[in-house]
């Protein structure tokens, strides 16, 4: 990841709740503001709620993948958080991969 950080604490999770923008899909949600930086900050999140740690270790490694392997598509100096919703445990990663890109296309967030 080139040019991201992570976004690790609480207070940044909750304003890009509260001031970004979202789009939502069957597997993921993706919420998003332009910070007009430099660089990129993600955080990925998944509720314990929906698996045990193996499992939702795996879905934040492919989404943290995904975001990897396409992020010269996207326009730099935003925040990003995904939350993987019920289904998105399960889901392949084509299919993971497919609904990210459509959701940053829908955010205006793909170059």
């Amino acid at each position: 990841m080139e040019f991201s950080v992570s976004l690790k604490e609480n207070f940044e999770f909750r304003r890009l709740y509260a001031k970004g923008r979202s789009a939502v899909g069957p597997n993921i949600v993706l919420y998003a503001r332009l910070r007009h930086r430099d660089q990129n900050r993600v955080g990925i999140t998944v509720s314990a709620k929906l698996a045990k740690a193996v499992r939702r270790n795996k879905v934040r490694r492919r989404l943290r993948e995904i975001y990897r392997l396409n992020e010269p598509k996207l326009r730099r100096g935003a925040d990003l958080v995904i939350v993987v919703r019920g289904r998105g445990v399960t889901a392949p990663y084509r299919v993971l991969e497919r609904e990210f890109l459509e959701l940053a296309g829908r955010l205006e967030l793909l170059r």
